[in-house]
């Protein structure tokens, strides 16, 4: 560049004086930037560099820095933020499958009581329609009520209808309870569990009761350990029973609360003879009599024998010889084993004989006992 310009000023004016043009060479300061000498002074604040150590925390990915180190407890949480939705699809899954299940009159479903009135039960279903059960379509037990149910209960019901005029499903418990309900009651027999009832009316030879909505008979003879006069009494009534039959093909289901009553009986009798005395003296009512003995009533539930060799001293052939039913006799606990009680009246004449004493009289040797007149009216003055 300097080259041409002497060249263009020596054939103009052939002096020097234009040459001060040339310091304008200089004047191009964007020379000077180019090497960065001035701003290079500057460079000392580039110290800011040292943030650069803040920009590698973003960078959380590269495993083998310090951060990633540091931020491994928070990636090992993350895997269970997945597994949700694995889950949550899991359920979604099966309700799908549930709301495509085709539903045909006649099938059994299961679901949960969402809603209750005197009227009916509605029914929580998992599809795409709520279920409702009618108060007729509930039990033929005439004091049945549906505000026996409470919301969340589960339940199982036939369906009667798919689509009622509400665009609900019409179901049964009644339906569903005709085979449903044998299946458990001939599980409650072969259990031989027992169950609480209401007694909802007397019949002729017996009474009746509602056991999963399916009508049960129970027969006079099995309500007490006793005759029952008056059936009536037991209307209304709470009891325990156990399932003696339970014919579905039949449709008859008998029960039964006197095989319970008398298991109950049996273990407080066990209980009142374990605090029995041998030894202790009481009074009893003879029940029976039978050729080996009488059997004596205690009260309280208890009653003993009293073998025959036991009655008299004497010996007799049969208690009817000394004995009769209903009379009161006075017996000594002789014996407890086994759980029976063995009496004894002849115990009490052998305690009776010992402690009789033979009263005597003895006269002073000095006196003679003497009957003459004399001596019998020597006194009497007349």
């Amino acid at each position: 560049m300097s080259e041409e310009i002497l060249t263009a000023q020596t054939p103009e004016n052939g002096s020097t004086p234009e040459v001060p043009e040339t310091p304008e060479i200089p004047t191009a300061p964007e020379a000077p930037e180019i090497p960065g000498t001035p701003e290079a002074a500057e460079i000392p604040e580039t110290p800011e560099v040292p943030e650069a150590p803040e920009t590698p925390e973003t960078p959380e990915a590269p495993a083998g820095s310090a951060a990633s180190d540091a931020a491994e407890p928070a990636s090992a949480e993350a895997p269970a933020k997945p597994a949700e939705p694995a889950e949550s699809m899991a359920d979604y899954e099966d309700a799908i499958k549930a709301s495509m299940k085709p539903i045909h009159e006649g099938d059994i479903l299961n679901g949960t009581v969402i809603g209750i009135s005197d009227e009916e039960l509605v029914i929580d279903l998992g599809i795409h329609a709520e279920g409702v059960v009618r108060r007729e379509d509930a039990s033929d037990d005439p004091a049945f009520s549906l505000r026996s149910f409470t919301t969340g209960q589960p339940v199982s019901a036939t369906v009667i209808r798919r689509d009622n005029a509400q665009g609900r499903i019409q179901l049964s418990l009644k339906a569903a309870a005709a085979v449903l309900g044998w299946d458990r009651l001939q599980q409650l027999q072969k259990d031989q569990s027992n169950i609480t009832v209401k007694i909802s009316e007397a019949v002729k030879s017996g009474v009746t009761t509602y056991v999963e909505g399916i009508r049960g008979f129970i027969p006079a003879s099995k309500l007490s350990l006793n005759y029952v006069e008056n059936l009536d009494e037991f209307v209304g009534r709470e009891i325990e029973v156990r399932v003696i039959t339970a014919d579905p093909a039949e449709k008859r289901l008998v029960l039964s609360a006197r095989d319970i009553l008398r298991e109950k009986a049996e273990e407080e009798r066990k209980n009142r003879i374990s605090n029995v005395q041998v030894g202790l003296v009481t009074e009893g009512t003879v029940e029976t009599l039978q050729p080996y003995g009488a059997f004596v009533n205690l009260g309280n539930g208890l009653s003993g024998l009293v073998h025959v060799s036991q009655i008299s001293q004497q010996r007799i052939k049969h208690p009817a010889a000394v004995l009769k039913e209903g009379q009161t006799v006075k017996v000594k606990i002789i014996g407890v084993k086994d759980g029976k009680i063995s009496l004894s009246m002849k115990a009490l004449e052998d305690v009776a004989a010992e402690a009789i004493e033979e009263e005597t009289f003895h006269l002073p040797k000095a006196e003679e006992a003497t009957t003459s007149l004399a001596s019998l009216f020597k006194n009497i003055k007349l």
